[in-house]
């Protein structure tokens, strides 16, 4: 059963049980709740100065009002109960568990379990703890020990707690700008991307970046590493690691392939050597047309070019040969045209002849 608890000036009266209930839970040193002075000043201290301005929690005034954090007060009729944390739990950080009897009496033979599963031997030890939780922690925990007054004591059981383990960051994301595959010489800055939770957000984050099987820049705060002027040498796999001051939790991104190209593409380089695919057209051009080759050379006034297999422009080679071949086409065509012409006028001839013939 939960109850909400609202602190007012004057006397309150609660059932032995409520009080029994009140008086452990501010008693356990988990939280402590202090609040002195009217709230309505600025002589308040709801909460210390450290509190007020500390990152994890952060309190709200209106109209100068100043009002405490909130919790929460949990009323139960067992014997034992297993007190947990009340703000989130993240990980790196530390959990502790206490498995409290009620009125404080002796406990003997305690055992704390996670998803019904003892985590240690029974032992006098009030309280478990995890000095760096990770995800996998997350869990019900319960504790059970044996009461020691009065009398020879009784086995009890706590219920179960659920506990949490939230993630502090999730793994950084790697990213090349503006391209994983630049031009030798253009700039390049590798990003390691990630995001803390709004409650960590002023959580210290240290990132590394490495390159195949080295480190090319170590620990330090700037989410970023510049290659002002890309190489060959720059070309690797890289991947960077982002981590928490104490390192306690760090996480790696995916490996990112850069790739650096040359200034020169490899597509004009192999448009530049076409003599597998061209060949057939400068070979038939010197045999059957050699009147069309002197104006290759014309498109480039330079004078260091003078033959047609010197023209730097590929793309003008390529539409030379093709008009070549266009020549050629018009050559065959008017050869055909020219065997019809002579077959009309053989057969005109004919006409001509036989026609008298006939007519006699």
């Amino acid at each position: 059963m939960r109850l909400g608890c609202v602190l007012t000036a004057g006397v309150l009266y609660f059932s032995p049980t409520v009080l029994w209930a009140a008086q452990m839970l501010l008693a356990a040193p988990f939280e402590t709740l202090q609040c002195e002075g009217p709230v309505s000043t600025q002589d308040s201290s709801c909460d210390t100065q450290e509190d007020l301005m500390g990152p994890r929690e952060v309190d709200f005034q209106v109209k100068g009002y100043t009002f405490s954090k909130p919790f929460h007060l949990i009323v139960s009729y067992d014997w034992l109960i297993l007190q947990g944390p009340v703000s989130p739990i993240f990980e790196g950080d530390p959990l502790t568990l206490r498995c409290q009897a009620w009125q404080d009496w002796p406990l003997a033979q305690v055992t704390f379990y996670r998803d019904g599963s003892a985590m240690g031997p029974p032992g006098p030890n009030r309280e478990f703890s995890i000095a760096v939780v990770q995800e996998t922690d997350s869990g019900h925990y319960h504790c059970s020990g044996i009461l020691r007054s009065p009398g020879p004591g009784s086995p009890e059981t706590a219920s179960s707690v659920a506990i949490k383990i939230q993630e502090l960051f999730p793994a950084p994301l790697l990213r090349a700008t503006p391209s994983a595959e630049p031009r030798e010489g253009d700039p390049v800055t590798l990003s390691c991307q990630t995001k803390l939770p709004l409650q960590r957000s002023t959580t210290r984050l240290f990132f590394s970046f490495y390159k195949d099987s080295r480190t090319v820049r170590s620990r330090g705060l700037s989410p970023e590493f510049q290659i002002p002027t890309a190489s060959k040498a720059h070309s690797g796999s890289y991947w960077c690691e982002a981590a928490t001051e104490d390192n306690q939790v760090w996480k790696q991104s995916s490996k990112l392939e850069i790739r650096v190209q040359s200034p020169s593409s490899s597509t004009s380089s192999r448009t530049l050597n076409p003599a597998p695919q061209k060949s057939p057209v400068p070979e038939s051009t010197p045999t059957a047309f050699p009147g069309p080759q002197p104006p290759l050379s014309t498109p480039s006034k330079n004078p260091g070019f003078s033959s047609p297999l010197q023209v730097p422009d590929p793309h003008l080679y390529h539409q030379m040969g093709i008009l070549l071949k266009q020549m050629q086409d018009m050559r065959a065509l008017l050869g055909h045209l020219v065997m019809e012409l002579r077959d009309l006028s053989v057969r005109l001839k004919l006409e001509t002849i036989k026609g008298p013939v006939e007519y006699e």
